[in-house]
């Protein structure tokens, strides 16, 4: 998740052929077991080696979900000792959802199995791998024949990556720093960027997993400080902008021509890909290990521009200026494109076929909704945000408060729109405002 903040916004498209909602809400899906389960294919039966061997999941498999790393040794452990407990109280494991959650008496016993050994680990470092790595050993357990291994969907019933169609991104590495609460999450927006991109260009590294944490930052000491950036709001220093940030000569730098060129100088952009309440703690750990290397602690962050497009409507977020790690990684990619030094890169193909696999996305997760009988919208919430979001408009054109009334309602009342591109929508209108005649904007 990304800030941007209030300069000139951003215009990238925004289609709206399809309805949105809050994609946080749990769908369910039968419950699983991962030994017997006759809906697995024969890739993923290969993938399962035995027990005694020490793991029973491979590299290939491993690596099949977006991983670059070798397969971490915390991961492979846990995996070892679920297996083991399953063997030790003769009851198999079953998984329910699509989060990995273990149900059931298996779910239990492995609760106060895990507790105990968390409790016992005192260092907070050993604590945060562990907490990682069991995460995600159980993500992979349970969606294992069941979710893609590319997009993150269901592989019998909504698998978009036939839709998908890759991009070619040079002088630009994203680096993906995913909480493992997101990692195969059917909703997450950052997997889309090494869909699009490859994962040369677009990097998955998972939050507490030594292995893939070892990966990014050898890249950031390769490539040098001044080639590494984050995309969030750092509270306690200067956060710059796009423009401020990057080559703002006026006529085309040959130093960031020849980068965009040059895979081995390439600009590395960290996306914290997290809830807001998670997000913290991993800058944290991003400004403790730029410490360690570089003796400053200050990692160099960027912000984006504010604008309606840079909410998209996939996901909703606490705040109109908070935005999905795709949209963010539009956002970056438009506004590089905006300056003369970017501007024969044709990065603005590279922000289409982001902006289209968001789409695909959302088509893919709605027909899964209307297919299990569920809403697609969330007017029950949007009738309860509605006073106060009107108070806070009001509050920046205090004498055109009826006009944001009619206007938010307005836009409530279709169908295909959730709140928060209600809300982003009011926010152009009020930028509208800014700078034309209010009869100009209706």
């Amino acid at each position: 998740m990304l800030s941007v903040s209030g300069t000139r916004p951003l215009t990238f498209k925004i289609s709206l052929p399809f309805p949105a909602f809050s994609l946080k809400t749990h769908m369910e899906s039968p419950p699983r077991t991962i030994s017997t389960s006759a809906s697995h294919s024969a890739l993923t039966k290969s993938n399962v080696e035995d027990v005694s061997d020490g793991f029973s999941i491979t590299l290939q498999e491993w690596q099949g979900w977006g991983a670059v790393s070798p397969l971490p040794a915390k991961v492979v452990e846990i995996v070892t000792d679920l297996k083991l407990l399953e063997k030790k109280i003769e009851t198999q494991m079953s998984f329910s959802g699509h989060r990995g959650k273990l149900q059931g008496d298996f779910r239990m016993q492995e609760d106060k199995k895990h507790r105990a050994t968390y409790q016992a680990l005192g260092d907070s470092e050993k604590k945060l791998q562990f907490f990682s790595a069991r995460q995600i050993a159980c993500r992979l357990l349970g969606s294992r024949g069941y979710l893609c291994q590319k997009c993150w969907l269901p592989l019998e019933e909504d698998c978009m990556c036939s839709k998908v169609k890759p991009s070619s991104l040079h002088g630009i590495r994203f680096w993906l720093y995913m909480h493992p609460k997101d990692f195969l999450r059917q909703n997450n927006t950052g997997k889309l960027l090494w869909q699009v991109f490859g994962v040369e260009s677009a990097t998955l590294c998972l939050y507490g997993i030594a292995e893939d944490e070892e990966i990014m930052w050898n890249a950031f000491k390769l490539a040098g400080k001044d080639k590494v950036w984050c995309l969030y709001p750092n509270k306690n220093a200067a956060t710059k902008t796009v423009q401020d940030a990057f080559c703002q000569e006026t006529s085309a730098d040959p130093e960031c021509i020849l980068t965009m060129k040059n895979a081995d100088k390439a600009l590395n952009f960290i996306l914290i890909d997290g809830t807001w309440s998670n997000s913290a703690a991993m800058f944290n750990r991003l400004k403790e290990k730029t410490k360690s290397i570089w003796g400053e602690e200050d990692l160099p962050c960027i912000s984006l521009s504010a604008g309606a497009s840079t909410m998209h409507k996939l996901r909703p977020q606490p705040s109109w200026d908070r935005t999905c790690t795709a949209a963010a990684a539009i956002g970056l990619l438009s506004e590089l494109q905006l300056l003369p030094q970017f501007s024969s890169s044709g990065l603005d193909k590279q922000t289409e076929a982001v902006d289209d696999a968001i789409d695909i996305l959302l088509e893919a997760l709605t027909a899964r909704r209307l297919r299990m009988g569920r809403s697609i919208t969330r007017r029950g919430a949007y009738k309860q945000m509605i006073g106060y979001q009107i108070s806070l408009l009001a509050v920046m054109q205090p004498c055109d408060a009826q006009f944001f009334t009619a206007k938010l309602h307005h836009v409530v009342f279709l169908d295909n729109l959730s709140f928060n591109i209600a809300i982003q929508r009011m926010m152009g209108y009020w930028i509208d405002l800014r700078t034309q005649p209010l009869t100009e904007v209706i």
